[in-house]
């Protein structure tokens, strides 16, 4: 009996040839893809150690997480945590390759394989857990408030205040819940956030703590109020897939460590992040 003979009445031939031309359509495209140096899918770790190099998406706008130096130079907490990673993978501190990235892409460029592992201020939510894997919080972020007034001191002292924030932020839900009297003034961005706060317009600006501990570094007469709202963990993105789970281990666990170890609230502290006391004095 011949091969075709065999086959069931509904996979006729015709079929049969189209779906064996498809198979070697996509064969080809990927061999294709892996010729001229395109991403296929993202790298194993085996991959990783082979090529040398560890590829990390990151922000480069992102004062104190990542961001340029006058001449050009990557620095910020995440600028150090990639690189401890790198060491931790591969054993050399410098063998990682920064790529910037925008907000919205963060999550497509793991998802797409086109970097190994994004830290680029990734707070993780359930919705994202659908397209990327996350590691252990390397930083606990969360809503607070910048000011020029010294007499708003906590919470209670903004009950009656005007406050601004950004326009569409998930800021809006937090401030609503804690501040419910409080007038909020949405705004289009942080300069004209901080406009309003330099003509009087709002008494104190809200945002994420790792953003405006960037607005108090680059304007020191301003200050940040020493608590937060929520609590939203930053993390590692990591590509999802069984053949990516070496990688997630190996990262999980060198993040667990070094917060155990306390590395990773000592670099918060030494980028200028925001800290809880009780975190500072268990850290002492």
């Amino acid at each position: 009996m011949g091969l075709f003979s065999m086959l069931s009445p509904r996979f006729s031939i015709p079929r049969f040839c189209q779906r064996l031309c498809l198979g070697l359509t996509v064969v080809s495209i990927l061999a294709g893809a892996q010729l001229f140096g395109l991403p296929v899918w993202a790298a194993s770790l085996a991959d990783i150690e082979a090529r040398g190099q560890l590829i990390v998406a990151v922000k480069e706008n992102w004062r104190p997480l990542g961001f340029r130096t006058q001449n050009g130079q990557l620095r910020g907490l995440e600028i150090s945590l990639a690189r401890r990673l790198a060491e931790e993978l591969l054993g050399n501190p410098e063998a990682v390759t920064f790529q910037p990235v925008s907000n919205l892409d963060r999550l497509r460029v793991v998802a797409d394989g086109e970097v190994d592992l994004a830290i680029a201020g990734i707070t993780a939510t359930e919705s994202r857990t659908r397209v990327v894997s996350f590691s252990s919080p390397y930083y606990l972020d969360g809503v607070t408030f910048v000011t020029l007034e010294t007499e708003l001191q906590n919470l209670k002292d903004l009950e009656s205040s005007t406050l601004a924030l950004l326009d569409g932020s998930s800021t809006l839900a937090a401030l609503r819940y804690f501040l419910p009297t409080a007038q909020l003034v949405g705004v289009a961005s942080y300069t004209e956030g901080k406009a309003q706060l330099e003509a009087g317009e709002a008494n104190a600006f809200a945002g994420d703590s790792s953003v405006l501990a960037g607005w108090v570094q680059e304007f020191p007469q301003y200050r940040l109020l020493p608590f937060q709202l929520s609590v939203e963990p930053l993390c590692v993105a990591m590509p999802k897939g069984l053949q990516y789970d070496e990688l997630r281990r190996r990262v999980r666990e060198a993040i667990d460590r070094w917060m155990a170890e306390g590395w990773l609230l000592d670099q918060a502290l030494y980028w200028g992040l925001p800290v809880p006391d009780d975190r500072r004095s268990s850290n002492e």
